[in-house]
């Protein structure tokens, strides 16, 4: 299998996930209260902003070092339009490095300062994690992510998304929308600016979306999920990625609501006949750390 790792110059002086994670961890603790009193605002989905996330050199580079959309899977439905991948080991270094250090200790206990989660995990695995990419014409609809990790033992409470693309504008499109009043509402819109790191809370309320891309540039996220055995709302709740149509899209909107409820069914009362996730980080055990 082909692998894209880079020049051996810029491997040697790329960070590593914990020169990352300190970077990271420290340009948090600077803004701690304000992101903390931002994520914890009633009446709304609870959600915080931090901009200049890392040096724009360590942006830049991870910006550059994604791969060929034909080298990713293509995900191409009514409930989404865009390119993913979870497999790192089959790309530039940088970009697992990278993804890794959200997952460092120092990491996770500062977003648990922030947001007043309990007990939180990263997901060595990348369940619906890893990277993605958006170009011209993409999308993803208002939909709820799934209440729990691939075994139904955690539930996921916290979406992590850094945002890669130089210069990306309002106006491209590919912008994150939070919808706080539910798919039949208007949505909150959040710039998918270049290194911009979104905390968003995912539970039974969480409903957001990815407007259409106009550009023709690509739009780049790396993402990450916590888990915790203790749900973000205050009592127990389980359901699959559910999508519903935009205001505009009635018909689709029908149409994707049939489609959760079969899938929920199925879920609960025929899980083998789905099968396990195939968006996953399949590691060999060198490749653990």
């Amino acid at each position: 299998m082909s692998q894209d790792h880079g020049t051996p110059e810029r491997r040697a002086v790329d960070p590593t996930r914990e020169q990352l994670a300190g970077l990271i961890a420290a340009r948090m603790a600077q803004e701690l209260d304000r992101l903390s009193a931002d994520f914890r605002k009633p009446n709304g989905i609870n959600a915080c902003v931090l901009d200049d996330l890392l040096p724009e050199e360590i942006a830049l580079r991870i910006f550059e070092a994604f791969p060929a959309q034909g080298r990713m899977r293509f995900n191409n439905t009514l409930r989404e339009r865009k390119h993913v991948a979870a497999q790192m080991d089959r790309y530039d270094p940088i970009l697992e490095e990278a993804i890794y250090a959200f997952q460092d200790a120092r990491v996770v206990e500062t977003v648990a300062r922030i947001t007043g989660l309990r007990a939180l995990e990263p997901d060595e695995h990348l369940y619906a994690g890893g990277i993605s990419v958006m170009s011209r014409g993409h999308f993803l609809n208002p939909h709820l992510d799934n209440s729990h990790d691939k075994d139904r033992e955690r539930y996921r409470v916290l979406n992590l998304l850094y945002y890669v693309t130089p210069d990306w504008k309002p106006e491209n499109g590919g912008n994150l929308e939070l919808w706080d009043d539910g798919p039949k509402g208007r949505p909150r819109e959040i710039v998918s600016r270049f290194n911009r790191l979104v905390l968003m809370i995912t539970n039974r309320n969480s409903w957001h979306s990815v407007n259409r891309v106009k550009s023709d540039g690509r739009r780049c996220c790396v993402s990450n999920y916590y888990f915790s055995r203790y749900p973000a709302d205050d009592r127990s709740y389980f359901h699959v990625t559910t999508f519903r149509g935009r205001p505009e899209q009635p018909l689709r909107d029908a149409v994707l609501r049939i489609d959760g409820r079969v899938r929920m069914a199925m879920r609960k009362h025929f899980p083998a006949l789905l099968g396990e996730t195939s968006h996953l980080y399949k590691k060999t055990p060198r490749d653990r750390r």
